[in-house]
């Protein structure tokens, strides 16, 4: 079920995805409102899962991870217990950045990081095509990021 927002709570997930630090008193300027009721806006979206956390958003290059590689997963069994299986390993494995299930030929494709080339092919040989249930996998280097918009398209209309 969608979560019934008003556009007041549109305006502070906004704001919030520009700038994850902003103080509550700056954002409950911008949206239009007092610092205590934005406070309790910005906790009732929290607990109810619309907003799922903060981060910094790190460059992996300038931290030492060099290479980001796509792995396309054809899995032998798409049986449920399987499918939940490897998304439960996936999530184990510290190189593996996203995760999606796909409909077609492909059943799961990761993006991963590493810092180099060999330890990328020491985790597709060693974790990943060992990995159990695993049929297939293919793996793409990425030569440039054109886009990486991690936010929600949100539309005020302004």
């Amino acid at each position: 079920m969608k979560a019934r927002l008003d556009p007041i709570d549109w305006k502070i997930l906004k704001e919030l995805q520009d700038d994850g630090r902003i103080t509550n008193v700056e954002l409950a300027r911008r949206v239009g409102i007092s610092a205590p009721p934005c406070l309790r806006r910005v906790r009732a979206l929290e607990e109810a899962g619309i907003i799922k956390g903060y981060r910094a958003i790190v460059d992996e290059k300038q931290v030492g991870f060099d290479v980001t590689a796509i792995a396309m997963v054809g899995l032998h069994s798409q049986a449920e217990a399987d499918l939940v299986a490897f998304e439960e390993r996936v999530r184990s494995w510290s190189q593996v950045r996203e995760c999606y299930m796909l409909s077609g030929d492909i059943d799961f494709v990761l993006q991963c990081v590493a810092p180099d080339l060999q330890a990328f092919q020491s985790f597709v040989i060693n974790e990943l095509t060992a990995a159990p249930n695993v049929d297939s996998v293919r793996t793409s280097l990425t030569i440039r990021q054109s886009k990486n918009e991690p936010t929600v398209p949100i539309d005020l209309g302004d």
